[in-house]
């Protein structure tokens, strides 16, 4: 179950960043209403896994799907380039999670 919340929280991270993008420097309401709902969802989830995995797995798989979802959405939606070297990037930090989730006891 806390990694199933953990993987809800890193997604909520992927969402507080896109509309923190989209608020234009919290100059526009409903994307800063947007970002600050789903960043205390995204803390508030992070918290409940972390009751039962450690902090070095649940911070690195947190911030690692924050990132790459995040990165996947300016590409898809923003129109930000995909550079091979990102791309590369985006699917180490993927590869990362994954050991990480592979070699945790939880």
């Amino acid at each position: 179950m806390a990694w199933l919340l953990l993987i809800s929280a890193g997604l909520l991270e992927t969402v507080w960043a896109f509309y923190m993008k989209k608020s234009d420097g919290f100059t526009l309401l409903w994307p800063t209403v947007i970002t600050g709902v789903t960043m205390l969802a995204s803390f508030a989830l992070l918290s409940v896994s972390m009751k039962t995995l450690p902090l070095s797995s649940a911070y690195v798989v947190w911030t690692g799907i924050g990132s790459v979802g995040a990165f996947i959405l300016g590409v898809m939606v923003l129109g930000e380039e995909a550079t091979a070297m990102r791309v590369l990037s985006a699917v180490l930090i993927v590869s990362g999670i994954v050991l990480m989730k592979v070699s945790s006891s939880d």
